[in-house]
């Protein structure tokens, strides 16, 4: 049996550093999230995966693949924001066996308001911390990483649509 490969010391203080961090920005992020709009950050960040699609709404296959999370766990939370009339769900006119999520104008009214408190912590948390210089090396370790975990993890597969194509 081989020797596993032991991090070095830099390399244990970048991977617990990392961790450490990612759990302390979420924390932070996420309360600045519930006190501004009674919302986690887990919500807020599929009312901005929806708001980003040209018509503000987006198939919940391809919500689960952006959120990299399961289609039961994606169900559950955009049940809470229907719930909370953030959103809402239909079957897709194109392909009736897809569920399309919307967001309603509550919803884009919830983002307006909430963005402004998000971007200043997620500034004042992380990226004003960092010169510019440091931001884009974090920028290009990230797309690294993601591509590689984006073909290394399984994420839920989108369904193939047997209207139009699509």
């Amino acid at each position: 049996m081989n020797e596993p490969q032991w991090l070095s010391e830099t390399e244990m203080r970048a991977w617990t550093g990392f961790l450490e961090t990612s759990d302390l920005l979420h924390r932070l992020v996420d309360l600045q999230l519930r006190q501004a709009g009674s919302v986690t950050q887990v919500q807020y960040e599929i009312l901005t995966r929806i708001n980003d699609t040209p018509d503000r709404r987006l198939r919940m296959t391809e919500l689960a693949s952006l959120m990299v999370c399961s289609r039961s766990g994606l169900t559950y939370q955009v049940a809470q924001l229907e719930k909370t009339g953030l959103l809402t769900r239909e079957s897709d006119p194109k392909d009736d066996r897809a569920i399309l999520a919307t967001l309603t104008d509550d919803g884009r009214r919830l983002l307006e308001t909430t963005a402004p408190g998000h971007l200043q912590t997620v500034r004042e948390g992380l990226i004003d911390l960092l010169t510019e210089e440091q931001v884009d090396q974090l920028a290009t370790i990230m797309d690294i990483a993601r591509t590689h975990l984006r073909t290394a993890v399984h994420v839920p597969p989108r369904r193939k649509s047997t209207a139009n194509g699509s």
